[in-house]
């Protein structure tokens, strides 16, 4: 079929076969087959991003729903998802579009400029790509979140974090926050459960703080998988030396899905123990996730310890900040209240 358009990061090889840049598997694809995302095809030596300009989901979400915790929050944000993923999660949350083939896929058109316009119209602060991996469909946020900026929007990644560093640094001038997946600290759990591996994403997330990128990470505690201490201890001081104290953890429950479902959901206490852990060793800012009400959803301030945010679920309200000051003590707390 005629290229519908062409992608970036990517190289020609010999014969027509191409090799792609956008994310770490740094697929090899020969005319006529696609890479591991499913999305991006070769069509006669040249790269084709099957899905610019379509999308599979569309929504107006609180911010907290990303989760990001730091930034913009209490606003909502305009969310679109796509089809396809460079992993292939075992306990994928949103496996409908992830695994969706572009053949039968439910897609419809939505342009840059009309995405844009759809954000301002409902009153959100800023656009997410999510739901699906949104790196694969790196020319399309390009081009949204590149005039997203220039109506004051904040823009965001909800990303497994496997983008290659040629290509976040292309997206980085128009994008705000990374908020990436830390799925275990193992390179086995990754190669196992995601089809992928650790340090790739580990890289990235590096370079996305380089770049000034706001950055808040999610851990999916699973039970028997990626739930002992020691792991989790690990990957607490990984996230401090390299991203700093002041980076916002969501450390999640898991519940049963897609393919896994020989393992119940991850009990409260684990998820509190390693809350605790997360405070002893010093970072400022540990959140519980998929937990119903808990204290331990709520922002303090890391010098007097008031109650600066409080959450309960996606409802959230801002009790003590004054700017990005804490209200009592006057401590400067990491927050981004406003992208104009």
């Amino acid at each position: 079929m005629p290229v519908t358009h062409e992608a970036r990061q990517y190289a020609r090889l010999e014969n027509t076969t191409v090799k792609c840049s956008l994310c770490n598997h740094r697929c090899v694809i020969r005319d006529g087959a696609h890479g591991i995302c499913g999305i991006r095809w070769n069509e006669g030596g040249v790269l084709d991003a099957r899905t610019y300009g379509k999308i599979a989901a569309e929504a107006v979400d609180p911010i907290e729903k990303k989760p990001l915790f730091h930034y913009l929050p209490g606003t909502l944000s305009y969310s679109l998802g796509g089809i396809g993923c460079n992993f292939h999660c075992e306990h994928c949350q949103n496996w409908h579009i992830s695994r969706a083939e572009l053949e039968g896929a439910l897609l419809r058109p939505l342009s840059p400029e009309e995405g844009v316009e759809r954000a301002v119209a409902t009153g959100s602060s800023s656009i997410s790509w999510t739901y699906n991996e949104p790196s694969i469909w790196h020319e399309y946020p390009l081009d949204m979140g590149t005039i997203a900026r220039t109506r004051g929007l904040g823009t965001i990644y909800v990303t497994n974090g496997y983008i290659t560093e040629e290509a976040l640094r292309e997206i980085a001038p128009m994008l705000g926050a990374y908020r990436v997946d830390l799925k275990a600290f193992t390179d086995d759990f990754y190669k196992k459960i995601c089809g992928a591996r650790l340090q790739p994403v580990l890289d990235s997330a590096i370079v996305a703080r380089e770049l000034g990128m706001h950055i808040e990470t999610v851990t999916l505690v699973i039970p028997g998988l990626n739930d002992s201490m020691d792991e989790m201890d690990q990957l607490i001081r990984w996230v401090i030396e390299h991203l700093g104290i002041d980076t916002p953890m969501h450390f999640s429950a898991f519940h049963p899905d897609y393919k896994m479902n020989d393992r119940g959901p991850t009990p409260l206490g684990t998820l509190e123990k390693i809350y605790r852990r997360a405070r002893e060793l010093g970072l400022r800012y540990p959140y519980l996730g998929n937990v119903r009400s808990n204290r331990y959803e709520n922002t303090f301030c890391p010098y007097c310890g008031a109650t600066l945010i409080e959450r309960s679920g996606f409802d959230t309200r801002v009790l003590m900040l004054d700017g990005t000051q804490c209200g009592k003590c006057g401590g400067k707390i990491e927050i981004i209240r406003n992208v104009s």
